[in-house]
This record gives C-alpha cells, sequence and structure tokens, in this order.
C-alpha cells in the first residue's frame, strides 16, 4: 500500500491564487511536466476509505484506486492501492450493479513533478480550478516529514490557508 501526504486549495475566483501566477511558479520549481490528462474518476460506495475507477482520455486506459484519508483542511496521509484495468467498462458495471454509483468526477489535470511531490492543477467540471499536492512517501518517511514538505511548496507556491479545500472532489459535487 502506498502512503502520501496530500493538500487540496481553490484556485482563483478571489479564494485563492491567481491561475496563471500559479501555473507561472509551479513551472518555476517543476523537475517534470507538463502533462495534460483527461480523467474521468467514477466513486462507488465503499464500507470503509474510497473507491473509484479512473479512466484517462478516451476511456480504454484505466486503473482501480482504494484511498483512505481523512477529510480536513492541513496536510493529511493518504494510503492507497492503485490496480491497472484492461477492461474498464466491464469493470465499471459490474461495480456499479455491486457497489452502486456515488458520482462522478470530470476533470483535466495538469501534472508537474516537484521532487517528490506531484502537482496537479485541475479544471474540474461544475467546481471550478483547483491545486493538489501529493507528496510521496519513502517507506523511511514519516507522515511529519510528508507534512512539512508540503507546508513548504504551500509557501513557495503562494497558497493561502483560506484557499484549502477539506473534501474530496466527489463530495463538492454532491453537496
Amino acid at each position: 500500500m502506498g502512503r502520501n501526504v496530500e493538500i487540496k486549495a481553490r484556485v482563483g475566483g478571489g479564494t485563492g491564487p491567481d491561475p496563471a501566477d500559479l501555473l507561472a511558479r509551479v513551472e518555476s520549481l517543476a523537475d517534470e511536466g507538463p502533462r495534460v490528462l483527461r480523467q474521468q474518476d467514477t466513486f462507488f460506495s465503499s464500507a470503509n476509505g474510497r473507491l473509484k475507477l479512473r479512466q484517462f482520455g478516451d476511456g480504454e486506459e484505466a486503473e482501480l484506486i482504494f484511498y483512505q484519508r481523512p477529510d480536513g483542511l492541513d496536510p493529511r496521509e493518504s494510503h492507497y492501492v492503485l490496480a491497472p484495468v484492461s477492461q474498464p467498462a466491464a469493470l465499471a458495471e459490474a461495480l456499479t450493479w455491486a457497489l452502486g454509483v456515488l458520482g462522478i468526477v470530470r476533470k483535466q489535470r495538469t501534472l508537474f513533478l516537484i521532487g517528490q511531490t506531484r502537482v496537479h492543477l485541475d479544471e474540474v467540471y461544475g467546481l471550478g480550478s483547483f491545486l493538489e499536492l501529493e507528496v510521496v512517501l519513502t517507506p523511511e518517511q514519516s507522515q511529519e516529514d510528508g507534512e512539512e514538505i508540503a507546508r513548504q511548496l504551500m509557501r513557495q507556491l503562494g497558497i493561502p490557508r483560506d484557499s484549502l479545500v477539506a473534501e474530496a472532489y466527489v463530495d463538492l459535487l454532491n453537496a
């Protein structure tokens, strides 16, 4: 099971940094990127944690993702499992019948890497613009190590605390 430390923030619209300014800051720090991805995440009912089928582009490439992460504004640890999927349409049908769909999130994600952190600039259909930081932890690193890396990047990128978002996109859409 993988581990990372995550934060999510609104961008633009008076609640977060200006999108063009943020993009320039991310680009100046990035080791890799940008890589633009179109994603559709279908969330299924789950007894614990979250279960989603992520389809890329035209939907032929996909992965099943299970994760456990508390909601909250501060950087928080997430535990996750990724499984490649060779027949996403069939799996989506089976999971829909078995578990039920909680919601679907469609987004365009621009991905950068800054050190061990995946930086996502997301345009989420129906919600707007967001930034996500995912500090991918090594086995030797503590949650606190990841939290400090996330906070440092937040400072470098000019992410104010009042722009942070506690919930997952699917929860925001369903609210």
